[in-house]
């Protein structure tokens, strides 16, 4: 049974006092048989008049009860000869279930139910019946029970975190009283409230969750000032060199070109490399480097989430960051979700970093066993400079020489323990570092944190879940960036999208059409990828079309994303494996097939891949009919704005916090009370609640109880 209840995050008996109900019935009051409703759920109190076996197309027991004022009939499909039994006739049984129209009289089918030998007292429940979310073998009358059990021994000794002034202040009712108050509801509570989770009981709870996670991670922040980071000036050791290992080369998997002359360390690349951009750059992205840039050259490790729509211009605020490492003697380290956007990243920065005489270093999955050595070599002894991957970064056998800066892409993507690991990869100030994970190394060391985000955190979500982070945002677009016309066509007008596209392909423009899958799915029903580039193939025989999914193997999806950069291909068929990182001018059209299955986050991700040019582009969402209300509202919320943080915001709404931040992965995110989309306007309480335990004489020690009960051993996940 324990093992049971650990898949619902049950591991002993107080934490069933925090496994909430999600529904009540009323089982306070007695009805009468003939006063019934159909489709009513009751209690009936009566006597068993008659119990016998009726065989028709399925054999049931049905057992007539009766009271003063009619008779109805429970039917159980399953029953022992002991239950058939036990229904004497004259014998008084109280019922409870659903009311159904049988083909007589009233009917409960498998009803819950209690014989007594003698007219029980009338009396029904004190308090609405809780219903818990349960788990494959614990019934909802089991986990009743446990609960039951927990509150009537255990409910009294459970300590009141919060200090008595500070729940005056903010009207907090006691938690002892809030737990009663949600397991066991008066018959007069609000049950609308309790069900929508707006009830003072469940308001208390959860603002005591969300104070534990804004707590927790606001004093990790505090813990991480306190260590030790390397200052970044731009100087170097002192020294006046930067130690570039073989001089003057950009490695990509193992391809070295030839790029020059030792540089040494004025710390001006930076400046350098904006005369070759080719583009200027925008108030906020100035505004936002500099920030970047003031972080580095403190001795407390910066952590700074850099959030932005898509094409704000992210990734040179990174290498603004980058190169501030680079020229103090330090490594930089960017980890991106997938292989196609680092290798575009190794790309991006090989072009940006060659003219400086600066060596790039990619690490892959799927590298040759010859290439990865090679690479492995040059990242341990300091050579790679700047260092791109995916999550192969943080495998063991990867050791830095001197790890001063690490930059995660689409950082939502990753788990927090993924993020761990490639942060305790930092070595010590005497650059030793093993390429461990021992605490002790960290300590001497910890590097500089620069999080990018193209999925913008909504303010509600960036206070609980990155409370230990500075924000920055890039809320301005480059200039001539037009917004990307929006429309929403069922299946049926495909012939009208292949001709659309035929036409944007006359004009030396390029499009995507975006499948969700790679091969035919009866289960999803959506639109192979294989199977509509076969059909576009043969409808647009004139076009160059090519296909791109994640199975392929990693040199096959570079040479096709090469081409069409290069403009050799017209028409790019994809799954979602394009949703970031690819950026391509040319193209100017996106079909995305069978929207309505993807987010709102998700569809603006792939939205973002056009627009990039000087030409008006269009996305269109294809939908297969009848559209569901909720699917409806994400395609009018496309259609009406392409802005990224409104977007956000929306998304929060309707699918709550799991698709910003990743719910399934491990860490604080995962919630046992709280709501971030139903309970934001908690979130100014939350904060002033925290000023005011800072400023209490027993704050500190109420918060360190309020950490323990909600957040406990997961804490250390904070520490990213």
């Amino acid at each position: 049974m324990a093992a049971k209840l650990a898949r619902i995050g049950i591991a002993g008996p107080r934490d069933l006092l925090f496994h909430l109900p999600f529904r009540y019935q009323d089982r306070t009051r007695i009805a009468r048989i003939g006063e019934l409703e159909l489709g009513q759920d009751a209690v009936v109190l009566g006597q068993v008049e008659l119990a016998d076996i009726e065989y028709r197309r399925r054999r049931s027991l049905l057992v007539i009860v009766s009271d003063q004022t009619s008779s109805m009939i429970l039917r159980f499909f399953h029953f022992s000869a002991a239950q058939q039994r036990a229904f004497q006739r004259g014998a008084w049984i109280k019922c409870y279930g659903e009311v159904r129209q049988g083909r007589q009289s009233w009917e409960m089918v498998h009803p819950e139910y209690r014989l007594y030998s003698e007219r029980p007292p009338d009396a029904a429940e004190a308090a609405l019946t809780p219903v818990y979310p349960g788990t494959e073998g614990v019934s909802a009358g089991l986990l009743r029970k446990l609960v039951a059990q927990v509150l009537d021994n255990e409910l009294g000794d459970l300590r009141e975190c919060l200090p008595a002034t500070v729940r005056e202040k903010f009207q907090l009712p006691p938690i002892q009283d809030a737990l009663q108050t949600v397991h066991r509801p008066p018959p007069d509570a609000d049950t609308e409230a309790l069900l929508a989770g707006t009830h003072p009981a469940q308001r208390r709870l959860a603002t005591e969750e969300l104070l534990a996670h804004h707590l927790a991670l606001s004093r990790f922040r505090q813990k991480h000032k306190t260590r030790r980071a390397p200052v970044f000036n731009g100087g170097g050791d002192g020294a006046g060199t930067v130690n570039a290992g073989r001089a003057g080369t950009v490695t990509t998997g193992g391809d070295t070109v030839n790029a020059g002359a030792t540089v040494t360390a004025g710390g001006d690349s930076w400046r350098k490399l904006q005369t070759q951009l080719g583009f200027q750059l925008t108030a906020a992205q100035r505004r936002v480097i500099g920030e970047v840039l003031a972080d580095l050259q403190t001795a407390a490790p910066a952590m700074r989430l850099i959030q932005g729509d898509v094409g704000c211009g992210k990734t040179v605020v990174a290498a603004a960051a980058a190169l501030r490492a680079i020229d103090s003697g330090y490594q930089a380290a960017l980890m991106a979700p997938t292989e196609l956007l680092s290798e575009q990243h190794r790309r991006t920065f090989g072009d940006w970093f060659a003219p400086l005489n600066l060596s790039v270093e990619w690490l892959g999955g799927r590298m040759p066993a010859a290439a990865r050595a090679q690479a492995l070599r040059r990242i341990a002894c300091g050579d790679a400079q700047l260092v791109i991957g995916t999550h192969a970064l943080f495998q063991e056998k990867v050791a830095f020489h001197r790890l001063g800066l690490l930059i995660i892409d689409e950082q939502h993507r990753f788990g927090v323990d993924q993020r761990l690991a490639l942060r305790n990869k930092a070595g010590g100030d005497g650059g030793d570092s093993t390429g461990g994970n021992s605490e002790s190394t960290v300590a001497r060391h910890a590097p500089h944190q620069l999080i990018m985000s193209a999925t913008p955190i909504p303010r509600s979500l960036a206070m609980i879940f990155y409370a230990d982070l500075d924000i920055s945002n890039i809320d301005q677009m480059p200039p001539g960036r037009k917004p990307v016309q929006t429309v929403a066509l069922p299946n049926s007008r495909r012939a009208d999208v292949a001709q659309r596209i035929r036409r944007v392909c006359r004009d030396r423009q390029q499009a995507y059409w975006v499948c969700p899958l790679i091969e035919e799915s009866d289960k999803l029903q959506a639109q192979a990828a294989t199977e509509t580039f076969d059909a576009l193939t043969a409808q647009l025989p004139e076009l160059r079309i090519e296909l791109i999914h994640g199975r392929m193997k990693s040199a096959d999806k570079e040479a096709i994303m090469r081409r069409f950069h290069g403009g050799d291909i017209d028409l790019l068929v994809a799954t979602t494996v394009i949703e970031v990182g690819v950026d391509v001018p040319a193209a100017s059209l996106m079909i995305i097939e069978n929207a309505e299955r993807l987010g709102l986050a998700q569809l603006h991700q792939l939205r973002g891949r056009v627009g990039r040019g000087a030409q008006q582009a269009a996305c269109v969402l294809m939908y297969q009919p009848p559209l569901g209300a909720n699917a409806k509202q994400r395609l009018g919320i496309l259609r009406d704005t392409g802005d990224g943080f409104v977007i956000a915001g929306k998304d929060l709404e309707l699918r709550g916090p799991g698709e910003l931040l990743g719910t399934k992965q491990t860490g604080l995110q995962q919630m046992k009370v709280a709501d971030l989309a139903r309970d934001r306007a908690l979130l100014p309480t939350i904060e002033a609640i925290a000023k005011a335990l800072r400023a209490h004489a027993d704050g500190a020690a109420a918060a360190d109880a309020i950490i323990r009960r909600w957040v406990s051993a997961r804490e250390s996940y904070a520490e990213v």
